[in-house]
């Protein structure tokens, strides 16, 4: 899917089997049932909700070849919507009080229904992102959403492959930084 060689090349030693995954995931070879801008999109959202500013701009600028600036606003959209819904809805899936399962979350959601991408796409996204902020209920509901739609389990493990390989590069990215950091400090 994307050029990102020199994102790899940041990564340190010690995250060399990432260097190896993220070429694999962010290829349609190696993403099985998803098309390439499908991948370019979960990749973006999945970016955008690890929050690490080397990795969101280097998806970003290979994205962008791939995505229409409309698919890459329902990306932004995507990794917004889930901060919210997977901290309500994990909040209302530990707590383990059917009161508050039962009360409307009262949340804003509208783009769910028209979110500037086609409706797989956009879910296999909703699920890569929850995966990453580790909402079970979200992860549950989108799943379940997805296979209704007829997505195969390939794509689904596909987009939760692509959530867990760039969670790992922005913590390889951030642990880096941090030992450059504390190098120059010493």
């Amino acid at each position: 899917m994307m050029n990102l060689s020199h994102l790899r090349d940041l990564l340190p030693e010690a995250a060399r089997d990432l260097r190896l995954n993220l070429d694999q995931v962010l290829s349609e070879s190696g993403a099985p049932g998803l098309d390439a801008r499908q991948i370019a999109f979960i990749a973006l959202a999945c970016a955008l909700a690890v929050r690490q500013a080397r990795l969101q701009a280097a998806v970003w600028r290979a994205a962008g070849a791939i995505l229409s600036e409309e698919e890459r606003a329902a990306a932004v959209t995507c990794a917004a919507l889930m901060g919210m819904n997977n901290v309500y809805y994990r909040f209302t899936h530990l707590v383990g009080v059917e009161d508050y399962r039962q009360m409307p979350a009262r949340l804003r959601m509208n783009a769910l229904a028209r979110p500037g991408i086609d409706t797989s796409t956009f879910e296999l996204g909703c699920l890569a992102v929850s995966a990453i902020n580790g909402c079970g209920a979200c992860l549950s509901a989108h799943e379940a959403l997805l296979r209704r739609h007829g997505v195969s389990v390939e794509a689904i493990q596909s987009a939760a492959r692509i959530a867990a390989v760039l969670q790992g590069v922005a913590v390889a990215l951030d642990a880096e930084m941090g030992a450059e950091r504390m190098s120059q400090a010493a």
